[in-house]
């Protein structure tokens, strides 16, 4: 029973009570025209009652057909059988034959809208992944250095676009109101326009022929573990990048306690500040790690939401540590340029999800090919993937950047 069928029993039930409580109380004409709304919410009930029993005998035909899926407690189209169906489709276009029938109907009961074709067409390169699998994929990369998982992700199912999003909107308070006075007109909300421009990355794995001829559900394993590794490095690289850019030229020096808390008391919002993280690399954790304070306590200390793992600076920031190759601190040379004095180590304080939106246009492509350069001679294949998102900077007030500096001894 759908949710509008679920409405008017309802209001069935709601009616008739009316009509009960109208008899009871003598007011006769008034339960006669209650009856009569009563006989119209049942018709329109036993018609909308007609059509889903026709849908679902429809689907039940379809299904003994082999032409769609089962529904209810009916045996459907399992991971199993999807990934071995993706896997052979993909097979199948590499070594230019048809696909099998059952193998696409599997597949094409997999897609959701959102695996429709761009306004240029590109999305019909290669074979998309059900969102099923890659569900699997976002599930392999969800760990503490997936920055993803920090920003602001709107799914988006154009190519190109915009959103406008208000500014300031928690600065601007109400006015006084004298008793009986009008109210005044409060100034029109300010927006920024975020315009988006989704861009294709991708790359080659090499595959040999051995790993090829292996199981679907091995391939799919094996593929589903380097795609969740690329896209996510792919992505972590992104978000700094426009870390990056939106604090060139503000970088903060961090040489002490007090410096990182005037990062937090002054440098951010109080209402950012609330919702802050801190993000730097195993070399500015290390100097965290270390830092203590006047009465010899060290500032950072466990997260009580994470035993095993996890520190909070403070005890109230949590920390995200990135590996050295992810996050790169910056050499501090001598006057010549040849010799390294240190390292300026980069940590960004700050809530990400008001600063960085990533438009996601949900949707990755695979396919194979031997031909490119130095697969064919080595008996191997290439599977090309193609993720597609774009990254914008939105309250860049919202995030601050500090430099952790540490001289190299001798």
């Amino acid at each position: 029973m759908n949710k509008e069928m679920q409405k008017l029993l309802r209001q069935i039930n709601d009616k008739k009570n009316e009509v009960r409580s109208l008899v009871n109380d003598g007011k006769t004409d008034k339960a006669k025209a209650a009856k009569a709304e009563l006989k119209e919410l049942q018709e329109k009930f036993d018609l909308l009652f007609d059509l889903d029993e026709e849908e679902l005998e429809e689907i039940k035909d379809k299904v003994n057909k082999g032409t769609a899926k089962q529904v209810g407690d009916e045996k459907k189209n399992d991971k199993k059988s999807l990934v071995r169906a993706f896997v052979n489709i993909v097979k199948a276009g590499f070594l230019r034959r048809e696909a099998n029938e059952e193998d696409v109907e599997v597949y094409k009961n997999a897609l959701t809208s959102d695996a429709t074709p761009d306004d240029d067409g590109e999305m019909g390169i290669g074979v998309t992944i059900p969102e099923d699998i890659r569900t699997d994929i976002i599930e392999l990369r969800r760990s503490d250095d997936n920055l993803e998982q920090y920003v602001n992700v709107e799914g988006v199912t154009t190519k190109s676009g915009a959103r406008n999003i208000e500014v300031d909107a928690e600065s601007t308070p109400f006015d006084n109101v004298d008793e009986e006075a009008d109210f005044p007109e409060m100034d029109e909300p300010k927006f920024k326009k975020i315009s988006y421009a989704i861009k294709k990355k991708g790359g080659i794995l090499k595959l040999t022929a051995e790993l090829f001829e292996d199981t679907a559900a091995n391939i799919m394993a094996y593929l589903n573990k380097w795609i969740a590794k690329k896209t996510k490095a792919t992505r972590n690289a992104m978000i700094l990048k426009v870390l990056n850019t939106m604090t060139a030229g503000k970088e903060v020096v961090v040489s002490n306690i007090d410096s990182l808390k005037d990062i937090f008391n002054e440098g951010l919002d109080p209402a950012i500040a609330a919702t802050s993280i801190v993000i730097t690399n195993q070399s500015g954790f290390n100097y965290l790690d270390k830092l203590k304070d006047s009465d010899g306590n060290y500032i950072l200390q466990k997260d009580p939401t994470q035993q095993t793992k996890g520190k909070l600076l403070f005890g109230e920031y949590r920390i995200v540590k990135l590996s050295k190759r992810t996050l790169k601190s910056a050499p501090i040379l001598d006057v010549d340029g040849t010799t390294v004095k240190g390292y300026k180590h980069p940590i960004y304080c700050g809530d990400l999800k008001e600063a960085i939106t990533l438009f996601d246009r949900n949707v990755l492509t695979i396919d194979m090919n031997d031909k490119a350069a130095g697969l064919w001679e080595k008996d191997m294949t290439g599977i090309k993937v193609r993720d597609r998102f774009d990254i914008q900077p939105v309250d860049v007030e919202a995030v601050v950047k500090g430099e952790i500096t540490e001289v190299v001894n001798g």
